[in-house]
């Protein structure tokens, strides 16, 4: 699959109302291969999770989830980026030409318009919906069949199933750039994993999934000038 999607990323042609032509390609495998698979196995999406119920329970996970996630990662980055630019030796760790862009702690507020709001709805509907319904609803659910959770805890499961599917997760996002970095999406795929067989829907991962993207280009816009 790594592999796959290493292909259809490398296609570089950027179409009207399509944007980047590969990574529309991949959106689309990871959309309508659970439509396949749940086709094949007689299936309906609701049993990959494609549905907002509960909602009451998801809204409470999304919640939660962004009010811890969002100020830790706020300080992470702001820690990283103020060592990391600041330190010679380490410099290579930022991504490519950011510590140029690095001026410090110094807040100046973007002008968000029309460029900002497409991404936001590009990260909802091409990147979280359907990298969610294929690692979360699709993969996670059948690997949990073949591994049930060791555990559980707030009604997540916890187990090799929740492990496979984050690392795959994971490697899906080691080929467009080939940055070792990318493999640490390791850790957030475990809590969309959770999450997914905590309520029996991906629509928390999403959106976490989704707001977490969007949080961090709103850092790099605040940021990296």
């Amino acid at each position: 699959m790594a592999a796959f999607v290493a292909g259809l990323v490398r296609i570089d042609v950027t179409l009207p109302a399509i944007g980047h032509l590969g990574s529309a390609l991949v959106a689309v495998v990871f959309l309508y291969g659970p439509v396949l698979v749940a086709w094949r196995r007689h299936e309906d999406l609701l049993d990959y999770g494609f549905t907002t119920d509960p909602v009451a329970k998801n809204l409470r996970f999304v919640a939660v989830a962004l009010v811890v996630i969002l100020p830790v990662f706020l300080v992470v980055y702001l820690g990283f980026y103020e060592i990391v630019c600041a330190t010679r030796a380490i410099k290579a760790l930022a991504p490519p030409g950011t510590c140029a862009g690095w001026d410090g702690i110094n807040v100046e507020l973007p002008d968000l318009g029309w460029t900002f709001a497409e991404f936001c709805a590009v990260q909802l509907v091409v990147v979280a919906l359907p990298e969610e319904l294929f690692f979360r609803g699709c993969l996670h659910r059948l690997l949990e069949q073949r591994f049930p959770p060791a555990r559980r805890w707030l009604g997540g499961g916890i187990g090799l199933a929740l492990v496979l599917s984050s690392a795959a997760f994971a490697l899906v996002h080691l080929p467009k750039n080939g940055d070792p970095r990318a493999l640490a999406t390791f850790f957030p795929g475990l809590l969309f994993g959770w999450m997914r067989s905590a309520t029996g829907s991906i629509a928390p991962s999403v959106a976490v999934h989704a707001a977490s993207n969007i949080w961090v280009r709103m850092l790099d816009l605040t940021f990296l000038r």
